[in-house]
């Protein structure tokens, strides 16, 4: 049967009223929660960045029962690996053992802030590769050296760890980042319900293995106000991960969206009151062999009415696919 989410989009939202949101998320029947992992917002209309360790840290408190992942952390630069087992086994033990670490290998827009520059793409792969072997390592419990092209790991431990560590998720994309998300990971994570992504990373050795997906929607009861809302705070998408990952800042991601029509929004993105639209989008990762599918519900200011509405209604039709 597959399990059904909801994301804290720390861009979009302060700390106090993610907190506040997944409480009542968990209230209304979801069975997961995924916060994004950002320094910046993608667009400066979102208007929000709060730490998401921090902010896991006080749901995994203030809930008792819903799962939690962070989608995703990048480990690469920003965060160095032996840090994030660190933050990642802290959580696993708040949490009652409820977290899920979702790793990718991240976007320039968060990782520019420590002043290394960025990568090219091959490079930031073999970082992530360590990086991974890294957290792998660490969360055995043992003293852990390592030396990679990358990084370096001197005498590390993790003390504080519970008897099972924390499920590892990765972001794939194709069949690189499946064979390590097959081989050194616990979970598959993607954001486009393509069926062939499944396929990979049961070829890399997945098979049986969680699949988590995540689908954004505009719900409100009226449409124009959903599109407007959806085009001011998400156009963002349209540039693909292989654009949005290079882009430096919010300037840039609006400038490269200055031409993405409030149509072309609504042609990708359900939005208004349709239940029917709604359920729609999320079936599409369900019939591509996802057991995990997180909504987005995009604006701040609409979760508490969108999660009464899910409560009523959403949740009754998912749970019927």
């Amino acid at each position: 049967m597959t399990r059904f989410g909801y994301t804290l989009m720390t861009e979009q939202s302060d700390p106090r009223d993610l907190i506040r949101d997944a409480v009542r998320a968990e209230q209304a029947g979801f069975d997961f929660e995924v916060s994004s992992d950002h320094y910046f917002p993608w667009l400066d209309s979102q208007g929000h960045a709060p730490n998401a360790w921090v902010t896991l840290g006080a749901v995994a408190h203030a809930t008792e029962r819903v799962e939690l992942y962070t989608y995703v952390t990048c480990p690469i630069m920003r965060y160095h690996p032996a840090v994030v087992a660190q933050q990642a086994a802290t959580l696993g033990l708040i949490s009652g053992g409820r977290f899920t670490l979702g790793l990718g290998a991240g976007e320039n827009l968060n990782e520019h802030v420590v002043g290394r520059g960025w990568p090219p793409v091959n490079v930031r792969h073999e970082m992530f590769h360590e990086a991974v072997e890294i957290i792998r390592e660490l969360f055995g419990g043992g003293y852990v050296n390592y030396k990679g092209e990358h990084f370096r790991v001197d005498s590390a431990k993790l003390w504080d760890i519970g008897d099972q560590p924390p499920k590892i998720g990765i972001a794939i994309s194709g069949d690189q980042s499946a064979e390590l998300a097959g081989t050194l990971g616990d979970v598959m994570i993607a954001v486009e319900p393509e069926a062939e992504l499944c396929r990979l990373f049961d070829q890399h050795g997945g098979a049986g293995k969680p699949r988590v997906g995540q689908v954004p929607i505009s719900w409100d009861p009226d449409k124009d106000k959903a599109i407007e809302r959806a085009h001011d705070q998400f156009r963002w998408f349209a540039g693909g991960w292989k654009v949005n990952a290079e882009m430096p800042g919010t300037a840039g991601f609006a400038a490269a969206t200055q031409f993405v029509t409030k149509d072309d929004v609504a042609e990708n993105i359900p939005c208004g009151p349709d239940l029917d639209a709604h359920v729609q989008a999320v079936k599409e990762f369900v019939d591509a062999g996802f057991t995990d599918v997180a909504v987005v519900q995009i604006g701040g200011d609409t979760q508490p009415e969108f999660l009464d509405w899910a409560e009523r209604e959403l949740l009754l039709a998912l749970k019927e696919l």
